[in-house]
């Protein structure tokens, strides 16, 4: 049996196991508060304050975090406009007007005192800017007066004793469509780059040539703030928001020879960056059914790199100064024509740069870089339309195009301009045969940014390699044809199943470079085929009250050709499988909550080089918390991660030249651990 054979067969019998949940879940004992069907928008389950008493939600975050079934998806701040690139949560129905802001940021300065109703809306009813999403949330506020002002305290506490504090202070204050809200964050702390490790070096026999030790160290800060008003303005609603953050972070490896041939190595890095955005949406109705909206945004950011490395006989010293800004301009029409009908058309220009310098020496001698001074430019227009139709109170059709126009300039180094147009038609299509049974089906071609990193020099220092830039870089397009059953029970019971086919054209992987260089660039076609299953179970029924259990499984088949060997192979970076478990649960009323995190499969696949075959797996992920809420105005949590040390191991085989035609030279393995961690929590609400 092929592959591809058991994807669908394991799709159609665990759909046959979705379909069978109703004889499981009949019994109405212990059923708690449900949400309810919205009598005006078929599709849109309406969940009251009292659906999440039992959790003592602190803010509109923690809600969102509850919804039986949903994932919160921030959106993609990397992204370059504003079309497509929101997250899958609305606030009164509107996207937010930032990029840089997270939306888990701005739903946790949202009191749940301040909420009215959170909607889960799926298949877009007519009037909803789902931006080619299925399933969106919505936060519906209330239109009383409401003031917050709220102090926190994080710290992450290692194992070793140091403590890396986070403090913070939030104001809003909202009464109705005037509204004002700020917030200031400062961060200390360190990532996963602190550890200790073990690197171990084999000639291609096998023998042992090097045993070496690997001491990691790190450190970050972070400094941000934001800010947002919102207010009536010329007819219609104005809001205009700011954030600025400064961030940065060194870091250090030292590696010492116990045995074996070599010196001792050490490397260093240094990276520093200044941000700031402003953005304004202004909305306003141009009749009964029919509304404006407009949306503007500036972002800028500059940033330093200096890294450096010795290591026998050989010295490395890498450093780049880049400056990168997006301006964007943004209008959209949407006429509700009726229940059954409505229309939305819009359009978007968008100004892209970043100007980057960079400079290589080995020994004290510079190395020149293809990419190492270039200032990309792009200049990108989209116009779109699409229209939803409810042909029938369970089924909804969504269907739209997108057109995008784009030019992008990269000079310096290497002077080049390319233009593309690129049709990004898409058709999503929801069916409800049957209450608590929902069927999501999506077709649509898309196309992918390139990031204009891509296009200057990078290193790797800890490795002592240096990346080249790649002027002839064009977008990957995808073609994701994608079937979603979903089944609810039990209140907050959920089960769902996913089978999604993708096909890309002119897809990017690691290419090699005249001058012995490689970089990114295109390789051709290539396939994704992805089944996923996630439940969410609730256990009062089965005799742990206030319980629920989640659990999730993907499975995936790729397939590129390989540009150096002309072979079949998996995409790089990908092992196959995926899984997950988690398990949480609110005691006396949601004064107490505790849970426990599980996951199952880290393995990071293999990343295939020029030179390099680069293998990468994890031990299984551990974690647990317990919350405390005292009162409605204090909280207090404590999670513990990484409680069984897992080890991360990698392994190189280094090729003496391309591995297509050289010998391995060696193999190189790496394990190193990061102990366990307590974090922290406290909000005050004062």
């Amino acid at each position: 049996m092929t592959r591809s054979v058991w994807l669908a067969s394991t799709a159609a019998a665990t759909l046959w196991l979705g379909m069978a949940l109703p004889a499981v879940a009949k019994d109405p004992a212990g059923a708690g508060v449900e949400a309810r069907q919205d009598p005006e928008r078929h599709g849109v389950l309406i969940y009251d304050p009292a659906f999440f008493a039992d959790t003592r939600p602190r803010t509109a975050l923690d809600m969102i975090q509850r919804l039986p079934g949903f994932a919160l998806n921030s959106g993609s701040s990397g992204t370059r406009g504003l079309a497509g690139t929101a997250g899958n949560v609305l606030i009164d129905g509107r996207h937010p007007s930032t990029k840089s802001e997270g939306l888990d940021n701005l739903l946790g300065r949202i009191s749940a005192d301040s909420v009215e109703r959170v909607e889960l809306i799926r298949g877009g009813p007519p009037g909803i800017d789902m931006q080619g999403r299925s399933v969106v949330a919505n936060v519906v506020l209330k239109t009383t007066v409401t003031v917050e002002r709220v102090l926190g305290f994080d710290a992450y506490i290692y194992e070793d004793g140091y403590i890396g504090p986070i403090v913070m202070a939030e104001y809003s204050r909202r009464a109705g469509d005037n509204q004002i809200e700020g917030a200031i964050s400062a961060t200390v702390d360190r990532t996963s780059n602190t550890n200790e490790g073990r690197r171990q070096r084999f000639d291609p026999s096998g023998a042992m040539i090097q045993d070496a030790e690997i001491d990691s160290w790190d450190r970050f800060r972070n400094v941000r703030a934001s800010g947002a008003i919102q207010r009536p303005q010329g007819g219609g609603l104005l809001r205009v928001n700011a954030v600025t953050s400064y961030f940065n972070n060194d870091q250090e490896q030292d590696i010492f020879i116990r045995s074996g041939a070599g010196d001792d190595d050490f490397s260093q890095q240094g990276f520093e960056e200044l941000s700031g955005e402003i953005g304004a949406r202004w909305t306003r109705p141009l009749g009964p059914d029919t509304e404006l909206e407009l949306t503007g945004l500036q972002r800028l950011e500059t940033s330093t790199v200096e890294c450096g490395f010795v290591r026998t006989g050989r010295t490395g010293l890498f450093t780049s100064d880049s400056t990168a800004g997006e301006t964007i301009g943004r209008g959209v029409v949407r006429h509700r024509r009726d229940d059954r009908w409505s229309y939305e058309g819009g359009a978007e220009v968008a100004y892209n740069f970043l100007d980057t310098d960079s400079a290589y020496e080995e020994n004290g001698v510079p190395i020149g870089l293809p990419g190492a001074s270039v200032l990309v430019e792009e200049l990108r227009s989209e116009v779109s339309g699409q229209a939803t139709w409810r042909p029938a109170p369970n089924l909804t059709v969504e269907a739209g195009l997108r057109v995008e126009v784009s030019e992008i300039r990269q000079s310096g180094d290497t002077d080049s301009a390319k233009s593309f147009v690129y049709p990004k038609p898409r058709l999503l299509v929801t069916w409800t045969p049957m209450p608590n049974h929902q069927f999501r089906f999506r077709a649509e071609r898309k196309v992918s940014q390139l990031d204009f990193g891509d296009f200057a020099a990078s290193a790797e220092v800890d490795l002592g390699q240096v990346e080249a830039g790649n002027a002839d870089l064009e977008p990957y397009k995808s073609n994701p044809i994608e079937v979603v059953y979903e089944r609810r029970f039990w209140d907050e019971g959920v089960f769902s199943a996913r089978l999604t086919h993708n096909r890309y054209e002119d897809y990017i992987d690691i290419i090699p470079l005249v001058g012995g260089f490689e970089a990114l660039g295109n390789v051709g076609d290539a396939s994704q085929t992805e089944f996923e299953v996630q439940v969410t179970l609730p256990t009062d029924r089965l005799g742990i009250p206030g319980g629920r259990l989640q659990a999730r499984a993907v499975t995936r088949e790729t397939e590129i050709t390989d540009p150096l060997t002309g072979e079949t192979r998996r995409f790089s970076g990908d092992d196959g499988f995926g899984c997950g478990l988690a398990f949480d649960q609110d005691l006396d009323g949601g004064r107490w909550a505790w849970g426990v995190d599980h996951g199952c499969d880290q393995d990071g696949g293999t990343s295939y080089r020029v030179r390099e075959l680069r293998y990468t797996e994890s031990e299984p992920y551990f974690g647990a918390y317990v919350q405390w809420k005292p009162s409605r105005d204090l909280s207090v949590r404590v999670d513990v991660s990484n409680l069984t040390d897992a080890e991360e191991r990698r392994r190189r085989d280094i090729y003496a030249g391309p591995r297509d035609s050289a010998p391995l030279s060696l193999r190189e393995t790496y394990s190193q651990t990061r102990g366990s961690w307590l974090f922290l929590q406290i909000r005050k609400t004062i």
